[in-house]
């Protein structure tokens, strides 16, 4: 793991969160028995779950066990606060899992394109994140066995300027997929049932004698 460079991680991490949101969408609605429960997107819940046990738990217990390098500093301030990053990870999973089914139930309720509004989830999702964490870490500066420490500086002209571009860019990232979702049509009309043949050769005009 040491021969991959620090840019190599950040492609896999893009990669990884850039792939989540489709990957777990179709993979509940696979796991959905019929429409509108949410069975399906409890068992996707679990395969995450059980992908973080195997990740998240057992490897690093086994290169604990196994390297002299891995072996960490118990504290409490980073058991805490690594046990709330990991509360964090997983509501967000969980919480785009739901936002997906949320959307598509919204959509079929209004009787528009099922695809209508889940298209705006992964980029307003990896828009508000990216601001969310500049902020916190404009006003939150921890140190070393001292949590609570806060200060704010404001970092200059590119923080609004870059806050307008992200909501530009995630404007026309929303727009341009919805302009493709809504060129395919919303769902088609139910063909027209044929009215039953008459028993009377000779039907009488409306209005006639």
């Amino acid at each position: 793991m040491n021969n991959i460079p620090w840019w190599g991680y950040v492609i896999l991490a893009g990669l990884a969160w850039g792939t989540y949101v489709p990957i777990i969408f179709y993979g509940g609605t696979e796991l959905t028995t019929r429409p509108g429960t949410i069975g399906g997107r409890l068992a996707s819940i679990l395969c995450v779950g059980v992908a973080y046990f195997v990740l998240a738990v057992l490897i690093p217990v086994v290169l604990m066990a196994l390297r002299d390098d891995a072996q960490p500093e118990w504290k409490t301030n980073g058991l805490v606060f690594s046990g709330l990053a990991g509360i964090a990870g997983a509501v967000g999973a969980i919480c785009v899992i739901f936002a997906s089914k949320a959307a598509v139930d919204t959509a079929k309720a209004e009787g528009i394109n099922p695809a209508t509004f889940r298209v705006f989830i992964a980029p307003l999702i990896f828009a508000l994140a990216p601001m969310i964490n500049t902020v916190l870490s404009l006003v939150w500066h921890p140190q070393p066995g001292h949590p609570w420490h806060f200060g704010f500086e404001m970092p200059g002209w590119k923080l609004p300027v870059g806050i307008l571009l992200v909501a530009v860019g995630t404007f026309l990232v929303l727009k341009s997929k919805e302009d493709m979702e809504a060129a395919k049509g919303g769902p088609k009309p139910a063909p027209a049932v044929p009215a039953a043949p008459s028993d009377n050769p000779n039907p009488t005009p409306a209005g006639g004698s």
